[in-house]
């Protein structure tokens, strides 16, 4: 009896020790989540997480506060510390600059978890509570460039352009990996369907600023641009692009009401999965992953309703087509077949995965025959400028 007391005993100990020694596991405890956006519900991009995070909280019953208009610096920071102070447990930022000053109250608070949306240090700052978020929307914008391809055929087939004016236009924000991913994904999708298209890119170093966005669909326009696409967060290009009758693939929402002659179609993350995810996690006391990419099967890349007023038909059956192409990885958006670098094929690409501040490439991502974006970490490093795209900044 003794030695079976004692056996019990030993088997007790090393379970609790495994339990407190479980990499980023906490003690198990109801979730007050506080949310830091950049911007407010003006902006789109801010918009959508916004409603990402009132839908997730709702479904799982927690208590959450929001930090509107918390601009990439110091103010991110006292925010987080702000939340934590009105009881919040679980933190949760939008904005890739966010990422060093979330970190730093990350490492002063251990017993809070923080996730972090765009941000690239989670799987090397060696944080048990940090982490970072993000999807595959290149494949979403690959399916946007499908059908802004189509659109440019029906154009071509009216006679309303030839094969060669079969230009497309795109407004950046800044020139990072994940805009130069969006772009480049969505240029892919493009000449799926269109082979003859080119593209040109402005950017206007602002990830919100209407005016810019408006300027920014002015200038390619003018450039001669028959269809244009953005990374950008207001309404500044769409409404420009619908006063010319300039048909557009936005992101982050729609725009058919305001749009209703031009407005195509718009890919999005759907953030809620994630938010689900990590909280769950967090009230059970089980470990968050330092990085996880949501997918089409996650329900994490949505497109929204077509607005047949402005699509090509089959605009709708086709996306359907290659939506479940992508689905079950027989079409990859970066095969390397389907794009050039000065007219040669990369076989192999040294990229910027571990982001220790350096700069520094250090992962091959090119395996298979295509670029593995979003697979080595959850944030985007395709930052290649690819042969058919002229950045008009440059």
């Amino acid at each position: 009896m003794k030695k079976l007391f004692s056996l019990l005993l030993t088997l007790t100990m090393i379970f609790a020790l495994a339990a407190v020694s479980a990499p980023g596991a906490a003690a198990a405890e109801p979730v007050k989540a506080g949310f830091i956006f950049l911007h407010d519900e003006n902006s789109t991009y801010d918009l959508n997480f916004i409603n990402a995070a009132k839908e997730a909280c709702e479904k799982l019953g927690v208590e959450y506060l929001f930090k509107t208009g918390i601009p990439e610096g110091q103010e991110c920071a006292d925010a987080a510390e702000e939340l934590i102070d009105e009881g919040c447990n679980f933190i949760f930022a939008d904005s890739f600059g966010h990422e060093p000053f979330l970190i730093q109250v990350a490492k002063d608070y251990p017993d809070v978890q923080f996730c972090h949306a765009t941000g690239t240090q989670a799987h090397t700052v060696g944080l048990a509570n940090y982490h970072n978020g993000f999807a595959s929307i290149y494949e979403g914008r690959f399916l946007g460039g499908v059908a802004a391809g189509l659109k440019l055929n029906e154009m071509i087939e009216a006679g309303r352009i030839t094969p060669e004016q079969a230009k497309v236009g795109y407004i950046g924000a800044f020139p990072y990996a994940e805009v130069k991913s969006g772009y480049t994904s969505f240029f892919l999708g493009v000449r799926y369907v269109c082979p003859s298209a080119t593209m040109e890119v402005t950017f206007t170093n602002s990830w919100y600023d209407p005016t810019l966005e408006k300027e920014g669909a002015t200038k390619l326009i003018a450039n001669g641009c028959v269809l244009i696409s953005e990374h950008a967060d207001s309404m500044g290009a769409p409404t420009e692009c619908e006063a010319n009758d300039i048909p557009f693939v936005f992101y982050n929402g729609s725009a058919a009401d305001a749009c209703p002659n031009t407005f195509i179609v718009a890919s999005r993350i759907d953030w809620a999965p994630y938010m689900e995810h990590a909280m769950t996690c967090a009230a059970n006391g089980e470990a968050i992953e330092a990085d996880w990419t949501g997918t089409l099967a996650t329900g994490s890349v949505k497109m929204t309703d077509i607005n047949d007023k402005a699509a090509a038909a089959g605009t709708a059956e086709k996306l359907a087509e290659v939506e479940a192409k992508l689905a079950s990885g027989e079409l990859k958006v970066f095969d390397t077949a389907t794009w050039t670098v000065k007219g040669e094929t990369l076989t192999e690409y040294l990229a910027d995965v571990d982001d220790m501040g350096d700069f520094a490439p250090e992962t091959n991502v090119i395996a298979d025959g295509y670029f593995h974006e979003s697979e080595y970490r959850s944030a985007p490093y395709f930052d290649i400028d690819i042969d058919g795209i002229t950045n008009i900044d440059a």
